[in-house]
């Protein structure tokens, strides 16, 4: 008898729920609040680049594997200017094909099969499906409304003789949690004492409301030990570009290359270019940037309290999780499939970020990254939901 054509270690993960609610907003016409991307791209000059370098001959051809000399140049000092953090750009930044990449590189290069890889839950979808395809065993710490902060003792307790790596995201996708100094200081000295290694997921750094983005590799103890993924597609609005990187300590990055060369090898020639203009924007850039999403924050959560949902305010992303129980006895996954239907909007459940479904039962997730006048008019279909 032929075997299933698709292995045991992605067989579960089935097609993404983006795919999914992305169809259907477009098939019922409506307003799409569930995948993370926004309606409005990024600043013109940071497109000029990206036309000029396209039209020169930059990058339109094969770039060099860890990517172009520009680029992670402007990633570390991008690194040094918002963190004090000192990388070579020659042997501790590596580029990829956005951030999806350098977790699957991460994992393929640094995990042997049946290592644990202690993550919170809930977590990205690709974060489940990188852990399987490099053979190893996910260990989910659960954070739980109303703040979601990390438990920290279950951390601790998660943390075995066969875990290899955790895998953090802070600002945290899709609750909004910023770990506190305090929070990421007990995480490193937990780090420290079992001789593990990070792999942290930062792409959400510049979008915080308030507290402050401490990346782990400032810690005592941390930069050597830490591999950290950043992106240019949440901070300057242009998701389709695919230019993430890589900062860590020379045999970090060595080792995620090797992995990386024979995914993509490389990618986004051009936008690598105007990914360097664009991390050299003054501040006032992302001081806007973060006012501006704060605005829309307050807009769409604002509306959602008034719709009836319980929710969640979120301390950085663009995203906003909420409880549902108040509207409906049915879960979120039913919700959201009828959400469409029921008003013209689209989100996402959140129990397929989540190991244990029934913690995230009533949740879920829109996203703010919308224009004004969009998010408004998802407010008042939303309203309905109490009629």
């Amino acid at each position: 008898m032929r075997l299933p054509y698709l292995n045991s270690r992605l067989a579960p993960m089935g097609t993404t729920i983006f795919a999914e609610m992305s169809a259907l907003a477009v098939a019922t016409g409506s307003i799409n609040l569930g995948q993370g991307f926004p309606d409005t791209d990024g600043p013109e000059e940071i497109k000029r680049a990206a036309a000029e370098a396209v039209l020169s001959g930059r990058g339109n051809q094969y770039p060099p594997g860890p990517g172009i000399p520009e680029l992670r140049t402007a990633v570390a000092a991008h690194q040094k200017r918002f963190y004090g953090l000192d990388f070579d750009p020659d042997t501790e930044v590596l580029i990829t094909a956005g951030a999806t990449e350098a977790i699957a590189a991460a994992m393929l290069a640094l995990l042997e099969p049946g290592d644990e890889v202690v993550a919170f839950e809930p977590y990205y979808d690709s974060y489940t499906a990188c852990i399987a395809m490099a053979g190893g065993v996910r260990v989910p710490v659960t954070l739980r409304p109303p703040h979601f902060r990390p438990d920290l003792d279950a951390l601790r307790a998660a943390v075995t003789d066969r875990t290899r790596l955790l895998l953090l995201n802070t600002p945290h996708n899709p609750t909004g949690m910023v770990l506190t100094r305090a929070e990421s200081e007990a995480i490193a000295q937990l780090v420290r004492e079992r001789d593990l290694l990070v792999v942290t997921d930062e792409v959400y750094e510049h979008l915080t409301f308030g507290p402050e983005h401490i990346p782990l590799a400032t810690l005592p103890g941390m930069r050597e030990r830490t591999v950290t993924i950043g992106s240019a597609g949440k901070t300057f609005s242009f998701t389709g570009w695919k230019v993430g990187w890589v900062t860590a300590p020379p045999a970090l990055v060595s080792a995620v290359r090797s992995a990386k060369q024979f995914l993509t090898y490389v990618a986004s020639g051009p936008f690598q270019y105007a990914a360097a203009t664009a991390l050299a924007l003054p501040d006032a850039y992302f001081s806007t940037l973060r006012t501006d999403l704060e605005r829309k924050r307050d807009l769409l959560a604002d509306g959602l309290t008034a719709a009836g949902f319980e929710v969640f305010r979120p301390d950085g992303t663009y995203f906003i999780t909420t409880d549902i129980s108040a509207l409906t006895p049915k879960g979120g996954m039913d919700f959201c499939r009828e959400l469409p239907e029921r008003c013209g909007v689209v989100a996402i459940p959140n129990q397929v970020f989540y190991d244990d479904t029934e913690a995230a039962r009533s949740l879920v997730r829109f996203a703010f990254c919308k224009k004004d006048e969009v998010l408004t008019e998802a407010v008042e279909r939303l309203g309905r939901l109490k009629g």
